[in-house]
């Protein structure tokens, strides 16, 4: 199997004495708030070292920094999201913190599903693709494995959360 493309580099430890309590308080409603508003910072601080470091890296979460095309405005968006790994792809999935709208981010992937990542000091060109199904079913319940909250989110809101898997776009440009 050949190496992926996406570096599994975080700062942080995932046995770290503050995972278990920033994890049960980004579960809570006001933690929800807090992550969403920090959402700017983390931004800055993803942007600038190309993905190496994340608000959230004291507890060692996987976080990629994705810009899509907006698919009104057609300018680049960036969000940073958590991300799980397999293999080649990495996914990544529109939470939204539970809320009842779908990030838009999602939308921009369905309009236009070439993005780039900014992962461990690498940015990345990646295609997108919808993932559904018993697949989808699977892919969440690794999400809640890793970082508890997604179960959380699940229960907030009756919508159909987005879920994509990214993979190289290695015909793009870098």
């Amino acid at each position: 199997m050949a190496e992926s493309p996406f570096p599994d580099v975080r700062w942080g430890s995932e046995t770290s004495f503050i995972r278990k309590p920033a994890v049960k308080f980004a579960s809570t409603k006001p933690g929800s708030w807090v992550i969403r508003n920090l959402a700017g910072v983390d931004r800055w601080l993803l942007t600038k070292s190309d993905g190496r470091f994340t608000v959230l890296g004291p507890i060692a979460a996987p976080v990629v920094l994705l810009t899509t095309t907006g698919r009104k405005s057609g300018k680049p968006r960036t969000s940073p999201l958590l991300y799980y790994r397999e293999d080649d792809k990495i996914y990544v999935v529109g939470f939204n913190f539970g809320q009842q709208h779908h990030p838009a981010w999602t939308s921009n992937l369905l309009a236009d599903p070439k993005a780039v990542v900014a992962i461990g000091g690498k940015k990345i060109p990646v295609l997108a693709t919808r993932i559904t199904g018993d697949e989808k079913a699977r892919i969440y319940r690794q999400f809640d494995a890793m970082v508890e909250v997604y179960g959380e989110y699940e229960t907030r809101t009756d919508r159909d959360m987005r879920l994509f898997a990214l993979t190289a776009d290695l015909g793009g440009p870098s």
